[in-house]
């Protein structure tokens, strides 16, 4: 891991650094997704069977694409009980997290003979995007099915890509199951976002496509977006430490590691206000190295974007937290809740010792779908916000309308838009 002290001058180049991380600078693969999906499009199933045998070495039809009740039942039956019931638990608190997400609607009547008021109401058909390959993350799962149900979808449909054999990863298969997918298929990368969002003979087209995946899934979800809405483009996992000298260096290196093991563009930064901090945890994080399955991947991790970032006080750590704007932010400090009223950006927050990142992966509830290369700013986690939409409404009896006639009008004038005023007046003109 680099060691710097905090200035301008550092924090503007480690974002600089970080920023290269994002899939808006792999504009070499935007040609080739474009062309994938243009040829989903026109050519539909004959396309998307097409590049699943090409990219993924299987061969599938109509009749095999969408994952049976009996492979369902078959991937119960190779997975743990015990995981089974893990998953249950979790979805447990993912539900009750997102259930309080809930919004309702709302109007207001006016005396005036006024009514005013917002619709909300669940997207009818939603597309969740899963990884396959090398590894399975059934969590994910549950995070981007789970809004999508509380929220009242009626049609949530998973894709993901199968192996060699057809198959789909039992755990992913009965993640899906408990949360509440309503149709599986068998396909993944740019093509199974084309289907998503054009729709084939065999995959019905939806409204929103949510759900991390490689960079040709990210591009592909960027170049659909105004056709069907996405979540976001997510670049690579991150997390950043704020922390004192009170903290623990193994906690703080085991927590730094715990992201850097998901991909050799993993970021992973300590901010300290402590110097000899830092170097303890670098101690600590080359002793776990010699144990620790992911062990190359995460040394390339931090070769590339591991930092150790020494503030001189906690005023200039928070202020780089808030600059850098990190996926995941724990702070293990003296007094963490009071530091935590002072960050504005940041995608999840974990306060204290014991709240580890991993816990918000796995079990606490909130989504771990959260904005990354600095979007927090911006961005919120995923959430039963993104499963709904809002219309508004608007009610005025001819009493109301008559009162205020003339300013609408007036107002339409100074627009030249004659035509509106013209709608206005028209109810009043034997008046």
């Amino acid at each position: 891991m680099k060691t710097y002290k905090i200035n301008k001058e550092t924090t503007k180049n480690l974002l600089k650094d970080l920023l290269r991380r994002s899939p808006d600078q792999y504009g070499v693969y935007a040609d080739r997704v474009q062309a994938i999906l243009e040829e989903v499009k026109e050519k539909g199933d004959e396309a998307l069977f097409s590049y699943t045998e090409k990219f993924d070495g299987c061969r599938l039809n109509r009749d095999s694409i969408r994952v049976t009740k009996e492979e369902i039942k078959e991937a119960y039956e190779k997975v743990d009980a015990s995981l089974v019931e893990i998953i249950r638990k979790a979805l447990v608190n993912i539900r009750a997290f997102h259930e309080k997400q809930k919004r309702t609607s709302w109007f207001e009547s006016r005396p005036d003979g006024t009514i005013l008021g917002q619709r909300v109401t669940a997207l009818s058909d939603v597309g969740v995007y899963v990884p396959g390959g090398k590894a399975a993350y059934p969590s994910s799962v549950l995070m981007n099915i789970v809004p999508a149900k509380v929220a009242g979808a009626e049609r949530i449909v998973m894709v993901t890509p199968p192996d060699k054999n057809g198959r789909i990863t039992p755990t992913t298969l009965v993640a899906a199951n408990e949360a509440g997918a309503t149709e599986i298929y068998k396909v993944g990368g740019a093509q199974a976002v084309a289907a998503l969002a054009y729709g084939t003979s065999s995959i019905k087209k939806v409204d929103k496509i949510v759900g991390p995946g490689n960079i040709y899934v990210a591009l592909a979800k960027k170049a659909v977006y105004g056709h069907v809405g996405i979540d976001s483009v997510a670049g690579p996992s991150e997390i950043l430490v704020l922390a004192d000298e009170t903290a623990d260096p193994r906690f703080v290196a085991a927590d730094l590691l715990s992201q850097a093991e998901h991909d050799e563009l993993a970021s992973a930064i300590l901010v300290t206000t402590s110097e000899g901090l830092g170097k303890e945890v670098e101690k600590e994080i080359e002793g776990f190295l010699k144990t620790l399955s992911r062990a190359d991947i995460i040394r390339k991790s931090l070769d590339q974007f591991g930092y150790i970032l020494v503030a001189v006080n906690m005023e200039e750590a928070v202020d780089a937290v808030n600059s850098i704007a990190s996926e995941h932010l724990e702070i293990v400090t003296a007094n963490p809740f009071e530091v935590m009223t002072k960050v504005r950006n940041a995608g999840a927050v974990f306060l204290g010792t014991y709240s580890s990142e991993p816990l918000g992966d796995y079990f606490a509830g909130p989504n771990h779908v959260l904005p990354t290369n600095g979007t927090a700013r911006f961005f919120s986690p995923l959430s039963v916000d993104d499963f709904i939409k809002k219309s508004s409404i608007i009610y005025y009896s001819r009493e109301a309308l008559k009162e205020v006639h003339e300013d609408i009008e007036a107002f339409a004038r100074a627009e030249g838009l004659t035509a509106h005023a013209n709608s206005i007046a028209v109810r009043f003109e034997n008046e």
